[in-house]
Protein backbone atom coordinates (compact mmCIF):
# COMPACT_ATOMS: atom_id res chain seq x y z
CA UNK A 1 0.00 0.00 0.00
CA UNK A 2 1.46 3.36 -0.97
CA UNK A 3 1.70 6.45 1.23
CA UNK A 4 -0.77 8.19 -1.12
CA UNK A 5 -3.41 5.51 -0.57
CA UNK A 6 -2.85 5.59 3.20
CA UNK A 7 -3.36 9.35 3.14
CA UNK A 8 -6.50 8.85 1.07
CA UNK A 9 -7.80 6.26 3.55
CA UNK A 10 -7.06 8.61 6.45
CA UNK A 11 -8.74 11.47 4.62
CA UNK A 12 -11.77 9.28 3.90
CA UNK A 13 -12.01 8.21 7.56
CA UNK A 14 -11.80 11.88 8.59
CA UNK A 15 -14.53 12.76 6.11
CA UNK A 16 -16.76 9.99 7.49
CA UNK A 17 -16.11 11.14 11.06
CA UNK A 18 -17.09 14.68 10.05
CA UNK A 19 -20.26 13.38 8.38
CA UNK A 20 -21.26 11.51 11.55
CA UNK A 21 -20.54 14.57 13.69
CA UNK A 22 -22.51 16.80 11.33
CA UNK A 23 -25.55 14.49 11.36
CA UNK A 24 -25.38 14.12 15.15
CA UNK A 25 -25.04 17.85 15.80
CA UNK A 26 -27.58 18.90 13.16
CA UNK A 27 -29.80 15.89 12.60
CA UNK A 28 -31.99 15.97 9.52
CA UNK A 29 -35.72 15.41 9.90
CA UNK A 30 -35.58 15.66 13.71
CA UNK A 31 -38.86 16.11 15.56
CA UNK A 32 -42.29 14.60 15.79
CA UNK A 33 -44.12 14.11 12.51
CA UNK A 34 -47.68 15.30 13.23
CA UNK A 35 -49.36 13.30 10.46
CA UNK A 36 -47.43 10.05 10.87
CA UNK A 37 -49.19 6.90 9.71
CA UNK A 38 -46.57 4.57 11.22
CA UNK A 39 -44.47 4.94 14.38
CA UNK A 40 -42.14 2.85 16.47
CA UNK A 41 -39.96 3.28 19.51
CA UNK A 42 -36.42 1.95 19.61
CA UNK A 43 -34.41 1.41 22.77
CA UNK A 44 -30.80 0.38 23.24
CA UNK A 45 -30.77 -0.82 26.88
CA UNK A 46 -26.96 -1.07 26.99
CA UNK A 47 -26.27 2.62 26.48
CA UNK A 48 -29.66 4.28 26.99
CA UNK A 49 -30.32 5.41 23.41
CA UNK A 50 -34.05 6.00 22.86
CA UNK A 51 -35.59 6.97 19.54
CA UNK A 52 -39.08 7.37 18.19
CA UNK A 53 -39.38 6.95 14.41
CA UNK A 54 -42.27 8.53 12.50
CA UNK A 55 -43.29 7.70 8.94
CA UNK A 56 -45.98 8.98 6.66
CA UNK A 57 -46.82 6.47 3.92
CA UNK A 58 -49.11 7.39 1.06
CA UNK A 59 -51.78 5.13 -0.46
CA UNK A 60 -49.18 3.60 -2.80
CA UNK A 61 -47.00 2.63 0.22
CA UNK A 62 -44.34 5.23 -0.55
CA UNK A 63 -42.70 6.98 2.41
CA UNK A 64 -43.64 10.61 1.86
CA UNK A 65 -42.05 11.82 5.06
CA UNK A 66 -39.92 10.44 7.88
CA UNK A 67 -38.59 11.89 11.08
CA UNK A 68 -37.32 10.88 14.48
CA UNK A 69 -36.92 12.26 17.95
CA UNK A 70 -35.24 11.10 21.09
CA UNK A 71 -31.79 11.03 22.57
CA UNK A 72 -28.72 8.96 22.08
CA UNK A 73 -25.05 8.94 21.31
CA UNK A 74 -23.59 10.61 18.22
CA UNK A 75 -23.66 7.37 16.23
CA UNK A 76 -27.28 6.62 17.09
CA UNK A 77 -28.47 10.12 16.18
CA UNK A 78 -26.35 10.27 13.01
CA UNK A 79 -27.63 6.87 11.87
CA UNK A 80 -31.26 7.96 12.44
CA UNK A 81 -30.61 11.17 10.52
CA UNK A 82 -29.03 9.28 7.61
CA UNK A 83 -31.88 6.75 7.70
CA UNK A 84 -34.55 9.42 7.29
CA UNK A 85 -32.72 10.90 4.32
CA UNK A 86 -32.41 7.49 2.68
CA UNK A 87 -36.00 6.28 3.09
CA UNK A 88 -37.97 9.41 2.15
CA UNK A 89 -39.41 8.83 -1.31
CA UNK A 90 -38.86 5.07 -1.19
CA UNK A 91 -41.50 2.37 -1.24
CA UNK A 92 -42.20 0.29 1.85
CA UNK A 93 -40.42 -2.67 0.21
CA UNK A 94 -37.39 -0.60 -0.77
CA UNK A 95 -37.09 0.72 2.81
CA UNK A 96 -37.26 -2.87 4.11
CA UNK A 97 -34.54 -3.85 1.61
CA UNK A 98 -32.38 -1.05 3.01
CA UNK A 99 -33.06 -2.24 6.57
CA UNK A 100 -31.97 -5.78 5.68
CA UNK A 101 -28.90 -4.73 3.70
CA UNK A 102 -27.65 -2.15 6.17
CA UNK A 103 -28.14 -4.25 9.30
CA UNK A 104 -26.43 -7.18 7.56
CA UNK A 105 -23.64 -4.90 6.35
CA UNK A 106 -22.98 -3.50 9.82
CA UNK A 107 -23.24 -6.81 11.69
CA UNK A 108 -21.58 -9.20 9.23
CA UNK A 109 -17.91 -10.07 9.48
CA UNK A 110 -17.72 -9.97 5.68
CA UNK A 111 -20.57 -7.75 4.53
CA UNK A 112 -22.27 -8.70 1.30
CA UNK A 113 -23.74 -6.53 -1.41
CA UNK A 114 -27.31 -6.04 -2.44
CA UNK A 115 -28.02 -5.08 -6.04
CA UNK A 116 -31.01 -2.93 -5.08
CA UNK A 117 -29.38 -1.03 -2.19
CA UNK A 118 -26.72 1.67 -2.43
CA UNK A 119 -24.57 1.11 0.67
CA UNK A 120 -22.42 4.13 -0.19
CA UNK A 121 -25.01 6.25 1.58
CA UNK A 122 -24.08 4.72 4.94
CA UNK A 123 -20.32 4.21 4.47
CA UNK A 124 -19.76 6.76 7.25
CA UNK A 125 -21.03 4.11 9.69
CA UNK A 126 -18.62 1.37 8.53
CA UNK A 127 -16.17 2.11 11.35
CA UNK A 128 -18.63 0.87 13.97
CA UNK A 129 -18.20 -2.71 12.75
CA UNK A 130 -14.94 -2.76 14.72
CA UNK A 131 -16.87 -2.08 17.94
CA UNK A 132 -19.75 -4.55 18.45
CA UNK A 133 -21.40 -2.45 21.17
CA UNK A 134 -21.49 0.53 18.79
CA UNK A 135 -23.13 -1.53 16.03
CA UNK A 136 -26.24 -1.59 18.21
CA UNK A 137 -26.18 2.22 18.31
CA UNK A 138 -25.90 2.40 14.52
CA UNK A 139 -28.68 -0.12 13.85
CA UNK A 140 -31.22 1.11 16.44
CA UNK A 141 -33.00 3.53 14.10
CA UNK A 142 -33.08 0.90 11.36
CA UNK A 143 -34.74 -1.62 13.70
CA UNK A 144 -37.27 1.05 14.69
CA UNK A 145 -37.90 1.75 10.98
CA UNK A 146 -38.55 -1.97 10.39
CA UNK A 147 -40.90 -2.12 13.37
CA UNK A 148 -42.79 1.00 12.21
CA UNK A 149 -43.23 -0.30 8.66
CA UNK A 150 -44.41 -3.68 9.95
CA UNK A 151 -46.61 -1.89 12.53
CA UNK A 152 -45.31 -4.09 15.33
CA UNK A 153 -46.52 -3.29 18.83
CA UNK A 154 -44.21 -2.29 21.65
CA UNK A 155 -40.69 -0.90 21.64
CA UNK A 156 -37.99 -2.61 19.64
CA UNK A 157 -34.59 -3.16 21.22
CA UNK A 158 -31.14 -3.94 19.91
CA UNK A 159 -30.90 -6.97 22.24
Amino acid sequence: MSIASIQSSDELRDLYRELILDHSRKPRHFGKLANATHTAEGINPLCGDKLQVYLQLDTADVIESASFEGSGCAISVASASLMTEIVIGRSRESALDYFAAITAHLTAVKPGKSASVDLEKIRALDGVREFPARVKCATLAWHALHSAIKQQAGPVTTE
